[in-house]
């Protein structure tokens, strides 16, 4: 992860423009990525620290009370259940098990690219 790639880049549009929430177990999920031992040598850990922060400071927190289970990967539902509790207009995700599920419950899911009006779903 890099300031220039199209992730960071995703997170800086949102945090102008957008609410962006977030839900405990998205968090630790996305920290746990962040900290994975094969991703050491992609991810700046000064960068990794800010988006860790950003995400903390930079966000209304959900607790989900509905539990989904549309998602064919069961680890992935975790999304789905706070973008129903939040009422989200929008998923930005680069997960194929998300993203096949575009609409969801009339919620787009965009990869990022296309969130930043590149294209592609």
């Amino acid at each position: 992860m890099n300031t220039d790639g199209v992730p960071h880049r995703s997170l800086i549009k949102a945090r102008a423009g957008d609410t962006l929430v977030m839900s405990q177990s998205v968090f630790d999920e996305v920290s746990d990525v962040l900290h994975r031992p094969g991703l050491q040598r992609f991810v700046d850990p000064a960068l990794r620290a800010d988006v860790l922060d950003q995400l903390v400071s930079g966000t209304t927190w959900f607790a989900p009370t509905r539990d989904v289970s549309d998602c064919r990967d069961p680890k992935d539902n975790k999304y789905l259940e706070l973008a129903l509790e939040a009422q989200a207009g929008l998923i930005v995700s680069s997960d194929a098990d998300l993203l096949v599920l575009h609409p969801w419950r009339r919620i787009p899911i965009l990869r990022p690219a296309a969130y930043l009006g590149g294209t592609g779903r």
